[in-house]
């Protein structure tokens, strides 16, 4: 893929995303278990959800000292004393990422580099661990990041173990503004690697043939009125369930060709580190995202949408008969 644009940014962040994506595979091989999701402990995602936030921070800060970044974590709860056991988890694995010995003190500072509010006109925004519930699951987690430039989003990668390749192993999503859409094995020789194959959405132009991609949770998503919008739509395929931002994954590379994220109350707003990596790499693959009333999504007001509602991702073909069905299952 082409790097000129980015030649310092994007390398520091594919080699960031697979550095912490592989952390978080560690975590749960060694604290997720049938017992641990029997008593529904939460202790697993909890490390790598720290974990992971301090590695991304720790590596950006390396390569881009002065770029602020907007993260889903801060470090106030592992403060805690109560919190002493968790804490030391997470510096293990931190420090084991890393390769080096920190104290417990650059850890929690790590991770408070994720605090900015989003106000610059430029910042990355990540997300740890997006799907916590996949992740616990033993099924689809990414980790998310992306970088936003006068309110744009100018790079997007996702790290996605379970979303495999043809190899049968984990993927890295990556887009950047105008240099299209690709599909990077997770292992590398050269973690800053950042050659890949080319991802495209499906060509599907009649909405009956489509296969749309919904949460696993009900509660991230109107579900009724997404089946509802199906129907309209004539498709007959049942939805692709999964967590995270695999969604926007599944997309981009043809595996269905419709996400629908639908508001679950009027107030609710997303969250940019849950859609805005996911956002660019189903664009720059060939589709198109908006919010339920068709407006492209702006990245200008902070840690949330505040002007938008809910997502509709498509492959571009299906958007405009999408937003219709939506609009009219809305009561619009």
């Amino acid at each position: 893929m082409t790097t000129t644009a980015l030649t310092v940014e994007l390398p520091a962040a594919v080699a960031a995303v697979r550095r912490a994506t592989k952390l978080c595979q560690k975590v749960r091989g060694a604290m997720v278990s049938p017992e641990t999701m029997q008593k529904k402990d939460r202790s697993p995602v909890t490390v790598a959800d720290f974990a992971s936030q301090a590695v991304v921070c720790a590596m950006l800060a390396d390569a881009l000292p002065n770029d602020p970044i907007v993260g889903e974590e801060k470090a106030d709860e592992l403060r805690q004393p109560e919190q002493s056991d968790i804490r030391s988890i997470v510096v293990e694995h931190v420090c084991e990422a890393m390769d080096k010995v920190v104290d417990d003190d650059t850890v929690l500072k790590w991770i408070d580099r994720g605090t900015a509010d989003g106000s610059t006109p430029r910042y990355w925004t990540v997300d740890p661990i997006d799907g916590t519930k996949g992740f616990l699951r033993g099924d689809h987690y990414v980790v998310a990041l992306a970088l936003i430039e006068g309110g744009e989003v100018t790079a997007g990668l996702l790290g996605c173990p379970e979303l495999t390749r043809g190899d049968g192993n984990g993927a890295v999503m990556v887009a950047t503004r105008g240099g299209g859409a690709f599909q990077l094995p997770l292992d590398a020789e050269d973690e800053r690697d950042t050659s890949g194959e080319a991802v495209r959405v499906s060509d599907i132009t009649d909405s009956s043939q489509a296969r749309f991609c919904e949460s696993v949770d009900s509660g991230h998503s109107d579900q009724d009125t997404s089946r509802s919008v199906a129907a309209s739509l004539g498709i007959t395929q049942d939805p692709v369930r999964m967590d995270s931002q695999a969604k926007y994954a599944a997309v981009a590379r043809g595996d269905a060709s419709i996400y629908m994220r639908l508001p679950t109350r009027a107030d609710y707003r997303e969250k940019i580190w849950d859609h805005a990596a996911g956002m660019l790499i189903v664009e720059e693959a060939g589709g198109r995202v908006t919010d339920v009333h068709g407006k492209r999504l702006d990245h200008s007001h902070g840690r949330r949408y505040e002007q938008n509602a809910g997502i509709i991702a498509t492959n571009g073909h299906l958007h405009d008969a999408v937003l219709e069905a939506v609009a009219k299952a809305l009561g619009g």
